[in-house]
């Protein structure tokens, strides 16, 4: 009960599904394994989990023909942000029409995303999507690596692929150390519908105890909230019922979208930044979570997986062309030393932010508001800020990249 493909997928979540949409239609024999079946949340239920998809997101999800599904469900853009501290005046607005876009970014519900990408698995004949499956061994040895299933099949493939999460099975089976952090905080969210309509302004709230997102959906009133909390209080706000926590919810984000009317499924998750040591070793390579992890409140942790997907799907493919061995070490460090230092800059300045906003020794909060009132008067850091962090600009990917007309 022996099968050989060229990669193999260990992770079926929105990174490693995007992976393989990447590769699909390629000459590589393609598996993805998950141990879940599709996230699909029946409808008219909405997903509390959302993610802020880039504009470098939204350009790879069009070029892997996923994009199409998104949009057809459900998806919001984000035409403006503001951002305020509640230990004062200082805020910062960013305005999509300042860099000349339409939106700086989209909210979609995750399960909406996986919806979209397991339709576009299903249309490319190279990939085997093996769903609900469940692993009871990987190695990895001199001249490949193995995945053995519950059902007694055994998997061979040239690259093993962990796009398994922050507890990833694979970086363990390869030796691959991680550092990490725990922030202790954990991250709640949940859907509200508001008195006022949002008119697709997230708006976030930097508080002493972590900072509140609000997101537009796309409902008028229609808001997911993401709010970071440092675990004592995550925990009571958790214990609380919809009326008490909604109370809670008004007093910290304030009035700007009127009364909080209604709010639907809260679910909590802990906040920890971890790295890898290294994202890749002989016929393995790490992306999304299982190389690095970020906090929440800039919204980038997804969108560098699906920059590590594209840039280890360009790699790979061009390996192909070149006749070389996808699983070989050195062809796979091109993809390590790619992703690795972008990754590693967003995981400090997430992680300083958080600390930033959430200490209240004396003089930081008037450095904090000078700091947000000085960036938002100068119109060209404001500007390449959006840009950069709407995946405008950087060393991106063929896949993440506008076509130029």
């Amino acid at each position: 009960m022996k099968s050989n493909y060229d990669v193999v997928i260990v992770g079926g979540g929105m990174v490693g599904s995007a992976l393989a949409c990447a590769l699909g239609d390629s000459a590589l024999k393609v598996a993805l394994l998950d141990r879940v079946t599709s996230a699909a949340i029946p409808e008219p239920e909405r997903d509390p989990r959302v993610s802020a998809i880039t504009l470098a997101s939204q350009v790879f999800f069009e070029n892997i023909h996923v994009w199409k599904g998104v949009a057809q469900r459900r998806a919001a853009p984000v035409r403006e942000m503001h951002i305020r501290d509640a230990g004062g005046g200082g805020s910062i607005h960013f305005n999509a029409a300042e860099i000349g876009e339409a939106c700086l970014a989209w909210i979609v519900e995750n399960s909406v995303i996986q919806t979209a990408l397991i339709e576009r698995l299903h249309q490319s004949t190279n990939i085997h999507y093996l769903c609900p499956v469940e692993t009871t061994g990987i190695a990895v040895e001199d001249d490949a690596a193995s995945v053995t299933l519950k059902d007694g099949r055994q998997l061979h493939a040239r690259l093993l692929v962990g796009a398994d999460g922050a507890d990833s099975a694979v970086r363990r089976a390869a030796g691959i150390e991680t550092q990490s952090l725990d922030l202790k905080q954990q991250g709640i969210v949940a859907t509200i519908i508001t008195e006022k309509p949002h008119e697709h302004v997230a708006r976030q709230r930097f508080l002493a105890t972590g900072p509140l997102a609000f997101l537009p959906l796309d409902e008028p009133r229609t808001c997911s909230i993401v709010w970071s909390a440092d675990t004592v209080r995550a925990d009571q706000l958790l214990a609380l019922d919809d009326i008490a926590f909604m109370a809670e919810l008004q007093q910290a984000f304030g009035e700007a979208l009127g009364k909080i009317q209604t709010i639907g499924q809260r679910a909590g998750f802990p906040l920890t930044l971890s790295h890898a040591r290294a994202y890749t070793a002989p016929h393995v390579a790490l992306v999304g979570d299982a190389a690095h992890t970020v906090h929440p409140l800039a919204g980038q942790g997804v969108n560098l997986g699906f920059l590590d997907a594209a840039a280890l799907a360009e790699v790979l493919l061009e390996a192909v062309a070149r006749k070389k061995d996808v699983g070989a070490h050195p062809v796979l460090r091109r993809y390590e030393r790619w992703r690795k230092g972008g990754n590693l800059a967003m995981i400090s300045v997430t992680g300083g932010l958080r600390y930033l906003f959430g200490n209240d020794l004396p003089g930081l909060s008037q450095l904090r508001n000078l700091g947000l009132d000085l960036t938002n008067s100068a119109t060209p850091v404001k500007n390449f800020i959006m840009r950069r962090a709407s995946g405008l600009e950087g060393d991106l990917p063929k896949l993440t990249r506008r076509a130029v007309h």
